[in-house]
């Protein structure tokens, strides 16, 4: 089933977040800015960003901004071996064999270089594509995988996602999608899978539930926008969820010299020192038990 939207709907991590957890494999497209027409000009062709990435149930196995299968052949160019040498051992490779192990094979590469063009065809593409938010993608489960593409390397989608966010360093096109500072963060279990870096270490450490997002920036000595990135990080790995802090209500304070304030009864102090009594009082009170007490005799006889 053919999946498509709006970058401005679903954010590249969120799309990657649910690819991999579907396991799905498929072609993804992924077309940035204005949309290719015959009618715009070189100017505005330039504003058109078009990358194509492949996944294999739920991992990214290659990155290509052509559908020619001349992409990985061109950075391998740039690197250390000629475009046309490359071109020629990719014939002779056996089927079913991504170039990159092909050439690994006959010992034209190292698993070190190996690896470097994985990440610079992988992780810095998907980096650049996180700076867009207006967009649009597409994905087709059953598109072939391109093995001319491939360097036999793969990487769960989520973890590309995470090692590009980390060289992110424009975060306006996903201002929207970080929690918010004043809400916490609370661990979801398990130790993390991917490693995490220093600052996401203290972060996930620190995510009880009850502290919120602008204290850990303080107690980390953190900018506040930098701690929300972090957990930006940590939601789209699904090592934490965002938890909500509900705020008391403010206390009113009223002025002695406000309205209000004199309309209010007004405490009456209590003294420890006994109260004066005057005499005609006392000698009023004896006269009048003596007279009841008279009355009540006289009743009895």
């Amino acid at each position: 089933m053919t999946l498509n939207g709006h970058l401005a709907e679903f954010s590249l991590p969120e799309i990657f977040q649910l690819l991999e957890q579907g396991h799905k494999t498929g072609l993804l497209t992924i077309q940035t800015g204005l949309f290719a027409t015959e009618s715009l000009t070189a100017a505005q062709m330039q504003t058109v960003l078009v990358r194509y990435i492949w996944l294999k149930a739920g991992r990214i196995v290659a990155v290509a901004e052509r559908l020619d299968d001349k992409g990985l052949v061109s950075l391998i160019a740039q690197r250390c071996l000629s475009e046309r040498f490359v071109s020629q051992v990719a014939q002779s490779c056996p089927p079913d064999t991504p170039l990159g192990l092909c050439l690994k094979s006959e010992g034209l590469l190292h698993a070190e270089q190996l690896q470097r063009l994985f990440l610079t065809q992988v992780v810095e593409q998907v980096s650049a594509l996180l700076e867009f938010r207006d967009g649009h993608f597409k994905f087709e489960p059953k598109a072939t995988m391109p093995l001319a593409e491939m360097t036999g390397l793969s990487l769960p989608a989520t973890e590309a996602t995470i090692m590009g966010l980390r060289k992110l360093r424009d975060w306006t096109a996903l201002a929207e999608k970080l929690p918010d500072p004043t809400s916490a963060l609370s661990k979801l279990g398990g130790q993390p899978r991917l490693k995490l870096d220093a600052a996401e270490w203290q972060v996930w450490e620190l995510a009880n539930g009850t502290i919120s997002l602008q204290h850990l920036a303080a107690q980390l000595r953190l900018p506040v926008k930098q701690v929300q990135q972090i957990a930006f990080r940590l939601l789209i790995l699904n090592l934490v969820e965002e938890v909500f802090i509900i705020a008391a209500p403010p206390t009113s304070v009223l002025s002695e010299s406000s309205p209000a304030a004199n309309t209010l009864p007004q405490p009456r102090l209590e003294s420890s020192s006994p109260a004066h009594v005057s005499q005609s009082f006392l000698q009023n009170l004896v006269g009048f038990l003596q007279g009841k007490a008279w009355q009540r005799q006289t009743t009895r006889n």
